[in-house]
């Protein structure tokens, strides 16, 4: 599909000379619209025989976009349905949204943005209250406390992972487990690569019947009662109230409640000590990456001598710049949510004391892994809509089919870190060579 560049005999105009909404979008995108554009306004852009596209429904979504140029804009619109997908379902716009991959927003020289302001008018231009399911910017969440203090921390996991079990269970599938799966082949099923996904860091870890583990962000508890079968003593912490309800029954169904315990906690928290080898998995986007230092001097002091830990998390493919979330991201996702890379773990686990004796990257399974929950949500539509509402499941479509295109661009990565907790005479506490099945 060649890229449209706007005809000035196709182009609607206006006896006023007022910009139809298409017409601004072609100014404002330098005329290379990848897919078909419709407005309320009768205007239209971009190629007729484009499979996928965009209708703005109503002046309201034309408010949410004109008030928040950007993502957050066209998020606010899509997420209340003033801004309709075509030619993909809402819980999977992953076509769409690869389509529109490579445009570009422009600003207009001066005079042609008054012209557009004008064009718009005041009411369109005046912000309005944006969707129920958008938290608040981050200089008002001063009064949840100090970004990432324990009470800021428990209240925006409650704002992400406290939506509904039940939501959960449709989109992520009977493995209850919202991370990068590992698969041996694109085809695998998700479930199989989740179940292989734990086996690799159990195998990482070098678990062992009698051991103690200590899994850190746990969420609904897979990795603990994975390792719990396995004989392992395993204690999981979770900011999720509904997360540790959960995976407490979970446990208690499967029997091990001899060896998994899954607490409603904050890390920080936990007092005991001596583990053989904690696991974090998909915590550390949490945390910030001016905390890492403490966070990985806690669980340094939480290994005994030769304890392994393993600190998989989602990163950028540099180590350089801007760690904050963009504005779609921090509103709706993840507030708070700060993002490096690798080397910035690597140096901050190293400072700290531990050996990193192993990092790989995994960004190409995580797309694989979204993609495969977008199915499950696209499959799952109408269950999901009764149980959370239309706007909160589009939130999650968009989400998932964004993310899933930014591992597949490299915009984002997935490291698995490895470490190993020195005795003080830094002798070597590993076998000399990868110990598990890759």
């Amino acid at each position: 599909m060649t890229t449209f560049k706007p005809d000035p005999s196709t182009v609607t105009r206006s006896t006023d000379d007022k910009l139809p909404l298409a017409n601004i979008v072609e100014i404002v995108t330098g005329g290379a619209m990848p897919l078909r554009f419709t407005a309320y306004d009768g205007s239209a852009a971009g190629p007729h025989d484009s499979p996928y596209g965009l209708h703005l429904a109503s002046p309201t979504g034309a408010t949410y976009i004109a008030t928040a140029p950007g993502d957050l804009g066209m998020a606010r619109a899509y997420v209340s349905g003033d801004l309709e997908p075509k030619g993909v379902h809402p819980g999977n716009p992953y076509p769409l949204l690869e389509a529109l991959g490579d445009l570009h927003f422009e600003r207009p020289p001066a005079r042609v943005l008054a012209h557009i302001a004008r064009s718009l008018g005041t009411e369109l231009l005046r912000p309005i209250a944006p969707p129920p399911q958008e938290h608040l910017p981050r200089w008002r969440r001063i009064a949840e406390g100090l970004r990432h203090s324990k009470n800021r921390d428990a209240e925006v996991i409650h704002h992400h992972y406290d939506v509904s079990n039940t939501f959960y269970e449709h989109v992520l599938g009977p493995s209850m487990t919202y991370t990068c799966a590992l698969f041996d082949s694109e085809s695998q099923s998700l479930e199989d690569a989740q179940e292989n996904k734990y086996r690799l860091i159990f195998e990482k870890l070098r678990l062992q019947p009698g051991d103690r583990l200590l899994d850190i962000g746990c969420g609904w508890g897979a990795m603990v009662r994975f390792a719990a079968r396995r004989g392992v003593k395993v204690l999981g912490v979770t900011l999720s109230r509904e997360q540790a309800e959960w995976a407490q029954k979970a446990i208690a169904e499967e029997g091990l409640g001899d060896l998994a315990e899954v607490r409603h906690s904050d890390y920080r928290d936990v007092t005991e000590t001596g583990f053989d080898a904690i696991s974090s998995i998909g915590l550390t986007e949490h945390v910030g990456v001016g905390n890492y230092p403490a966070y990985f001097r806690f669980l340094h002091d939480k290994l005994r001598v030769g304890g392994l830990l393993l600190n998989h998390c989602i990163t950028r493919p540099h180590n350089r710049g801007r760690v904050k979330a963009g504005g779609f991201i921090d509103r709706y996702i993840f507030p708070d949510g700060e993002l490096t890379g690798s080397g910035r773990i690597i140096t901050e686990a190293q400072n700290v004391g531990f050996e990193v004796v192993h990092e790989e990257n995994l960004r190409q399974h995580y797309a694989y892994t979204l993609r495969d929950w977008c199915v499950n949500l696209e499959k799952n539509w109408d269950a999901c809509v009764a149980e959370v509402g239309e706007g909160t499941a589009r939130v999650w479509g968009l989400y998932m089919a964004g993310s899933r295109l930014g591992f597949e661009r490299n915009i984002v990565q997935l490291h698995h870190v490895l470490g190993v907790k020195l005795g003080q005479d830094q002798k070597p506490q590993v076998p000399l060579r990868p110990w598990w099945v890759a």
